[in-house]
């Protein structure tokens, strides 16, 4: 009788939070969004505030359900420390970083946190080594955008970039560290730790497309970096890493676009894209793209392949199908069923305990991030900042893209990891690292706007001083203009 009531009480306990959670994450979202309708800054902070509340809540529902299914003790431990962290990070960087964006650094905590939580539901090795290396990895980006601001000629440096990121996407081929993961030779080990140098090459990839843009004058220069571009990308076509090469590609012709403002090249690139995949199928099908054409077959028809090729794709739409909704709950599903459900169908687990529902204001969150990232990149008014922000924008959003297309085979496979939550120190320090750049860009445009006002209000009070009525004191004129500029602000919201 005992039993079956603690059972009962377990059940309820874990319904109540799995619906809470579903509550809590929609309120998130919803203020990802409000943020950017917020009359006010005042306002602004109250929603970014509210979010902080609400990322401590959902994840102490999610520990909950972790700690009733699992009845590890030590799932309390685990969620102690991830919240200080958690803390401290947000508290930090705003205390570090006034101007800096407090929508990004929520969502930064809020992504990783799920990331802990599921694979911590998947593996608990793994949860707690990603956690010490991720809170290593927040430590060390909280100071770029302080470096940052020492090196402001980061843009005169487009060789050594270009160099640079040759030399590291080519280290996987030395015979000592370089090794082959599911087909790809994209990993070097180096004893203690494996890196994927593809995920920090690629930021190096837009710092050199960006320099090159800033300085492009002549159709010869604008030759010289495609040509530098292509060789980058022909490095990861050897290593068979193609969900690079698409990310790559998709990022450069998206920077040439911005910096150009011209449609010919977008066009051009889905040209030439269309034209390599159809060559390289053609020519390469049996040797360099055959894991490829495995994974178009086992997305056209995964059912047909279910115990070969398929295996993966088939796991990944019965978990989804099998949470509904509004999920299982964590630690009631068969996650582990999901071939590397840590890393590239970490998705595909998320719903199926999580619930569709949470799956789909996950990709909102994402989605917000892409928005204010783009935001920051058109109020840029540096050129050079203004493209690597652009870019890395881009790359984030596609990156999310080709892991959630797929999981619910929308896209064929392409082992990219989502980023912030899937497993992987290479991923995450990298996204760190981008978002780290972004706040410094962020900064910046801070500090332009506020540049701006302060240059009107001299202006104003020259005019008032200088020329207008001799009856108004400076001190008075600078007082009605920051009056009337009030007003105008208060018509316009």
């Amino acid at each position: 009788m005992r039993k079956v009531y603690k059972y009962g009480m377990a059940n309820l306990i874990c319904n109540i939070s799995k619906y809470l959670v579903l509550v809590f994450m929609a309120l998130y979202t919803i203020k990802c969004y409000t943020y950017f309708t917020a009359k006010d800054r005042e306002k602004r902070n109250n929603n970014l505030n509210k979010q902080i509340f609400y990322i401590f809540m959902i994840h102490f529902l999610c520990h909950i359900m972790l700690f009733v299914n699992m009845k590890d003790t030590r799932v309390v431990v685990y969620y102690l420390v991830e919240i200080l962290i958690a803390i401290l990070y947000i508290v930090l960087f705003r205390v570090f970083y006034k101007n800096s964006s407090k929508l990004m650094t929520n969502n930064v905590a809020f992504l990783m946190l799920i990331g802990y939580t599921v694979l911590l539901r998947l593996s608990p090795k793994l949860a707690v080594r990603q956690f010490i290396l991720a809170s290593i990895g927040l430590a060390v980006t909280i100071f770029i955008p302080f470096i940052l601001g020492k090196f402001r000629n980061l843009k005169n440096h487009y060789i050594l970039f270009g160099i640079l990121g040759i030399f590291l996407l080519l280290s996987v081929f030395l015979p000592v560290i370089g090794k082959e993961v599911n087909g790809s030779r994209n990993w070097i080990n180096l004893g203690f730790i494996s890196l994927q140098p593809m995920e920090f090459v690629k930021i190096i990839f837009i710092f050199f497309v960006a320099s090159s843009l800033v300085k492009l004058s002549t159709l010869k220069e604008l030759v010289i970096n495609a040509a530098i571009s292509a060789a980058f990308m022909l490095v990861l076509v050897i290593e068979k890493d193609f969900g690079a090469v698409m990310l790559f590609y998709v990022v450069y012709f998206s920077m040439v676009y911005l910096a150009t403002s011209r449609p010919i090249f977008p066009i051009l690139g889905i040209v030439l894209l269309v034209a390599a995949c159809a060559l390289g199928y053609m020519l390469f099908k049996d040797t360099l793209f055959s894991h490829i054409v495995v994974r178009v077959h086992a997305w056209q028809d995964p059912f047909a392949y279910q115990q070969t090729e398929g295996y993966q794709v088939c796991e990944s739409l019965f978990a989804i199908g099998t949470g509904g909704f509004a999920g299982t709950g964590l630690g009631k599903g068969m996650p582990y069923l999901i071939p590397v459900a840590e890393s590239d169908f970490i998705f595909s687990a998320i719903c199926e305990e999580l619930g569709v529902i949470f799956g789909l204001a996950l990709i909102l969150i994402y989605l917000s991030s892409f928005i204010a990232m783009q935001n920051i990149a058109m109020k840029c008014k540096q050129p050079f900042y203004k493209y690597v922000t652009f870019g890395i924008a881009i790359c984030y959003i596609l990156q999310v893209f080709l892991n959630i297309g797929g999981a619910i085979k929308f896209i064929p496979s392409t082992g990219v990891t989502l980023p912030l939550i899937s497993y992987g120190m290479s991923s995450v320090f990298s996204t760190l690292i981008c978002f780290a750049i972004v706040q410094y860009v962020y900064i910046l445009v801070s500090k332009e706007a506020d540049d701006f006002e302060k240059e009107r209000e001299r202006i104003a009070y020259r005019e008032v001083s200088g020329g207008g009525n001799s009856n108004v004191s400076g001190n008075e004129g600078i007082s009605r203009e920051r009056t009337r500029k009030s007003k105008e602000k208060s018509n316009k919201k």
